[in-house]
């Protein structure tokens, strides 16, 4: 039986570990490991616009030869406006505040009901495939913790064409990622994201 002092030492022993685990947990969810090599920037099409802004900063102050937006259809809304895909609608915005539409490819993915991230980095592999470009290493971006995700599942489809992918996650900006505890956003964002990442590490071999 703990005497009250003994109480007191185990809770600050718990608080600890929790503390730590909280505060690492975000930063490796959150992969920031771009490639020197690599020669194509890939952006995933539902992020918000803030983010794709940062993704075009990335490209311009970067050795990358390609834009390339990835995405899968529009769930709402695609009969009303002239984009059907993220993909088409973020290579479109991309454009709108100036990346060269020269080297801006935008690579649509299938309407799936699961494993969207993964069906995205295929349509990536057969369009790298059908319009035979080659390609060694890739840098991908994401938003803040989804990234360690969507990196492993493009590291999963792409390596059947030996292709390198690096991750570079761009912050989000309604919660703090310092101290994404203190916020449900944050919660929300971060815990899900650590179930689905888990998830996708146990089965990645029968997706």
């Amino acid at each position: 039986m703990l005497t009250s002092w003994g109480w007191g030492v185990a809770i600050a022993i718990v608080m600890t570990i929790l503390r730590l685990l909280f505060g690492s947990l975000y930063p490796f969810l959150a992969a920031v490991e771009p490639l020197p090599e690599a020669e194509i920037l890939v952006v995933e099409g539902w992020l918000p616009d803030y983010a794709l802004e940062a993704a075009l900063v990335q490209f311009e102050r970067g050795n990358y030869r390609q834009l390339v937006t990835t995405g899968l259809p529009l769930e709402r809304g695609s009969y009303l406006v002239e984009y059907r895909d993220f993909a088409t609608l973020a290579a479109a915005t991309l454009a709108a505040v100036g990346a060269d539409r020269d080297r801006l490819v935008a690579v649509p993915g299938p309407a799936v009901m699961k494993d969207r991230t993964y069906a995205s980095a295929v349509a990536l592999r057969e369009w790298s495939i059908a319009t035979e470009t080659e390609v060694r290493a890739i840098d991908l971006i994401s938003l803040g913790p989804h990234t360690r995700r969507s990196w492993l599942l493009f590291q999963l489809a792409l390596s059947e064409i030996d292709v390198s992918v690096g991750a570079i996650a761009v912050e989000p900006m309604d919660y703090d990622p310092q101290r994404w505890w203190k916020s449900s956003a944050g919660v929300r964002s971060v815990i899900s994201e650590a179930i689905a990442y888990l998830y996708a590490r146990l089965f990645e071999g029968t997706i």
